[in-house]
């Protein structure tokens, strides 16, 4: 990206787009103006672009995340240009402006993206959001599940039918003695049985996309990642393809701490001068993610252990994967214990659980990632660190060789994998978390 290349703000909506242009260059704080307003279409789009660059200049494009998806991201970059989707949550604004327009928006987004104060978020590719749709549609047909659920059992407390709380509902058992109960009123019956249909129905539903889900991730390119996280206590496919859909790369995240931070599970703080005051938890970024590991962490609350079902999931694990798993449970079932021990409350305890999980997470991908490329991932340790592989090799006439000789250097064939490595240094310093 040089220097003089202009940048666009967009501001995007359902049926329009406001655009502005800020042009770069050694004058920063240069006049930022304004496009005008185009119809959100694909023709419209192009038609823009030809205007804004006749000799085909390279634009920077910025917008922010939305509802309308990733098309117009997807248009921009195959025209040859540099777009970023923007974390909304993220862009600076001013305290004291109370005037918002759409205008004010795209040059707002212009003159923030010229001076690098935005920050982009990660756009995933076709197959990866396909994936991540099929997630998404079935915890929403979960949720209208668990709704159609609620809506029946509040009918038959409406009218006194009491079913034996020794027993579980939604069983075979529970829908014969739902089709026993008889209504004096014939309205009441007809509402009864909308209601038990309503149930078997999305029941059904959500049978149906659990089963596209475990067809359609078996010719995922993110099997083997999805295959290894099911060795994880409380990990199962549906749990794992949500975290594999949603996140993607997690091999992006420099370090656990980040995609704690990521999935908002570290506790918010306001800090002045002397006094440190924390609270709950941030709870921003991935909602989903969230949701599935404070679920899944729930399973820590019992002593660790293997039981016949957990080794069923994980013999597609390698055994390195597997110990790190095995880690992880002794790690987080121990860590529930002690902070119950400690007064916390059962789900204080867990979101703390959840926490840890998500680094034993990321110690599983940087695990698998190292065994499905070892040689890139060798080639690129190498690239990334040659300061240190020439020290190294300086150092090796020195008085220290036999100190310098005990740590291979990067890209070295003796060289640790690095979800031993990550995996085993996390679990030593995630009591400090």
């Amino acid at each position: 990206m040089t220097d003089s290349i202009k940048h666009v703000g967009l501001d995007v909506h359902s049926a329009t787009i406001e655009a502005a242009i800020a042009d770069g260059g050694s004058d920063r704080a240069g006049e930022v103006r304004h496009f005008g307003r185009i119809a959100n279409r694909s023709a419209a789009v192009a038609k823009m672009i030809k205007q804004l660059s006749p000799d085909g200049q390279v634009l920077c494009f910025w917008y922010e995340a939305g509802p309308t998806g990733y098309g117009l991201y997807r248009q921009l970059v195959a025209a040859g240009h540099d777009c970023h989707v923007v974390a909304p949550s993220l862009v600076p604004r001013k305290a004291g402006d109370r005037v918002k327009t759409d205008r004010r928006d795209a040059q707002m987004l212009a003159r923030l993206g010229r001076a690098g104060e935005l920050t982009s978020v990660w756009v995933p590719g076709l197959e990866q959001e396909a994936m991540r749709d099929l997630t998404r549609c079935r915890s929403d047909a979960k949720s209208v599940q668990r709704v159609a659920k609620q809506q029946l059992g509040a009918f038959l407390l409406r009218h006194g039918r009491h079913y034996d709380e020794s027993k579980d509902k939604w069983t075979k058992t529970f829908f014969r003695w739902l089709s026993d109960q008889k209504f004096e009123s014939p309205v009441q019956q007809i509402v009864f049985q909308e209601y038990i249909d309503a149930v078997t129905q999305t029941s059904h539903r959500v049978d149906e996309l659990t089963r596209q889900l475990e067809t359609c991730a078996k010719s995922w390119s993110l099997w083997p990642m999805v295959q290894g996280l099911c060795a994880l206590r409380g990990v199962d496919l549906v749990t794992a393809a949500t975290i594999m859909s949603e996140l993607g790369d997690i091999t992006r995240f420099d370090s656990p701490r980040q995609l704690m931070a990521f999935l908002g599970l570290v506790p918010s703080e306001h800090s002045s001068g002397k006094s440190r005051r924390q609270g709950g938890i941030t709870k921003t970024g991935n909602t989903h993610v969230r949701r599935v590991l404070v679920e899944s962490s729930w399973c820590y609350r019992h002593p660790a252990r293997m039981t016949k079902h957990m080794r069923a999931k994980a013999k597609h694990a390698t055994a390195a994967v597997q110990a790190i798993a095995w880690k992880a449970q002794k790690r987080l079932c121990g860590r529930y214990q002690h902070l119950i021990k400690a007064g916390k409350l059962p789900v204080q305890s867990n979101v703390a659980v959840a926490r840890e999980l998500s680094g034993f997470i990321w110690a599983l991908v940087q695990e698998m990632s190292q065994q499905l490329n070892p040689q890139q991932n060798s080639q690129q340790n190498s690239q990334l660190n040659p300061q240190l592989n020439s020290k190294v090799n300086a150092k090796k006439r020195s008085k220290k060789d036999s100190k310098v000789r005990s740590h291979s250097p990067p890209g070295d064939e003796s060289l640790p994998l690095v979800g031993q490595v990550t995996g085993s240094r996390y679990a030593e310093s995630s009591a400090t978390l």
